[in-house]
């Protein structure tokens, strides 16, 4: 067994690894029409609490709207931030220097998934997701992350929202590493497989399987946190997925 084959086992364990390496060769062979993703969607608790210390007081927090322009170097295509702004999200970008560090996105009710074909429910209103965390690469050592979660907090806090769900790859060890650090709740999995204009799902929740031939046809996966247990603990940590 060659030592990337051991290092992709040992941060990913066995399923995934296997599904990580299958992604590759379905990917490679297919010309990049096959595509694999194995989501893991978890909850954390939105704290009282605002997270400490709170430093990079030269970070500057915005909430840009539909209407400001991106960033020249905006790692996002504008088609895609747009079909967001229509579904209701809303972001919260960090500036440092005059420069985008950073940017989280935000949004209640519903999600429409841009990565495969799929739609997350939320039910209850005291909930709501976040998704496409990302800090520019050399800044992520340092307080640009924990300005936009603390903004992030109060946002949604000021909402009334208790619980915010996610989705993270399973394919991200950082991203496995740092949610198992932290307080989350594991809500459940789903496999997407899409080959051209086919897509086939198989997730731990209903519908558990689900076939879609068309852009217009999707699968949706519903949330409920209303039965969550509040951590003893509320003193938040969310962890950057980038």
């Amino acid at each position: 067994m060659s030592e990337r084959l051991r290092l992709t086992i040992a941060q990913l364990g066995w399923l995934n690894a296997a599904l990580y390496w299958l992604a590759r060769v379905l990917a490679r062979t297919s010309g990049g029409r096959c595509s694999l993703y194995r989501y893991i969607f978890v909850a954390q608790y939105v704290s009282d609490t605002p997270i400490t210390p709170l430093r990079g007081a030269d970070i500057h927090i915005t909430s840009p709207g539909a209407g400001d322009l991106l960033p020249k170097d905006y790692p996002r295509p504008a088609e895609v931030v747009r079909d967001r702004y229509a579904q209701g999200s809303r972001t919260l970008s960090a500036w440092r220097n005059g420069r985008l560090a950073g940017f989280i996105w935000l949004i209640q009710h519903a999600y429409q998934e841009d990565e495969v074909r799929v739609r997350y429910l939320l039910v209850s209103p005291h909930a709501s997701w976040d998704y496409d965390v990302w800090v520019r690469p050399e800044e992520r050592l340092g307080w640009v992350f924990r300005r936009l979660w603390e903004s992030a907090r109060h946002h949604l806090r000021q909402r009334d929202i208790r619980w915010t769900c996610s989705r993270i790859s399973a394919f991200n060890a950082g991203s496995l590493r740092a949610h198992a650090q932290i307080g989350v709740v594991r809500l459940g999995h789903a496999l997407f497989l899409r080959c051209g204009g086919w897509q086939w799902m198989v997730a731990s929740m209903r519908p558990y399987v689900h076939l879609s031939r068309s852009s217009n046809v999707f699968p949706q996966l519903t949330f409920d946190s209303s039965a969550l247990q509040e951590p003893p603990c509320h003193n938040s940590r969310k962890s950057a997925t980038y």
